[in-house]
């Protein structure tokens, strides 16, 4: 992780020294789909869901049109919202408008938290990813988002890796800022335990949950996030 501008390199003891804040809830889980959702994805969302507590799920599709992922979204955003959980869009702000998502997840080149709040409303869940820097988590606070992801802390097959933070850097956010935190990257339950000891208030899944036994491994972080 770089120094992060005039922020400075963070002291390594600040992570040794952390300690969570009570009054904080407890971590979660948000879960990124896979790229194809189509088939019978829905019955293993619903698995999945039906498994353990799940605060949110991303829908990701890539090199479709508008029309086919609203028509691929819609069944799963039913999923969600019969078990109460947040149906969250990647990158896309019109198509979470569309959809009448709960929220829009941008990255550093998909629109401005403002422009998302403008087009979404009050009560939309925006969240902007920060990769293993600071100073545009403290940009994207001040722009209005409701969370900021960091990552990625492992190595990941979802997505090209550029950025791998240290978990310090969830202490130090968790620290200074009630917004909450989300870790992304790589993320498993034998990895996720000092992920949660750092302060992340989500942890990001996607292949640790799609890639084999999808309700096997929500009880899985269940056990990690229940044990924190």
């Amino acid at each position: 992780m770089d120094d992060d501008g005039p922020l400075g390199p963070l002291d390594p003891d600040f992570a040794a020294a952390f300690v969570r804040d009570d009054k904080r809830p407890p971590c979660q889980l948000y879960r990124c789909s896979p790229l194809g959702v189509s088939g019978g994805f829905g019955d293993r969302l619903a698995r999945a869901l039906d498994a353990g507590p799940v605060a949110a799920v991303q829908f990701r599709v890539k090199g479709v049109d508008q029309h086919e992922a609203a028509r691929l979204a819609q069944p799963l955003q039913r999923i969600c919202a019969a078990r109460d959980c947040a149906f969250i869009v990647n990158d896309s702000i019109s198509l979470a408008k569309r959809l009448g998502a709960d929220g829009v997840h941008l990255g550093q080149e998909d629109g401005d938290p403002r422009e998302a709040r403008a087009a979404l409303g009050p009560n939309a869940q925006i969240g902007v990813t920060c990769h293993d820097s600071r100073h545009l988590a403290m940009e994207a606070g001040e722009a209005g988002a409701d969370y900021v992801a960091f990552g990625a802390f492992y190595p990941t097959s979802t997505k090209e890796v550029r950025h791998r933070p240290e978990p310090v850097i969830l202490s130090w956010w968790s620290t200074l800022f009630e917004l909450p935190s989300v870790a992304i990257g790589g993320i498993t339950p034998a990895n996720a335990a000092p992920l949660v000891k750092a302060g992340a208030d989500f942890l990001a899944v996607s292949n640790a949950v799609w890639g084999g036994d999808e309700a096997g491994a929500v009880r899985a972080f269940a056990e990690v996030l229940g044990g924190r």
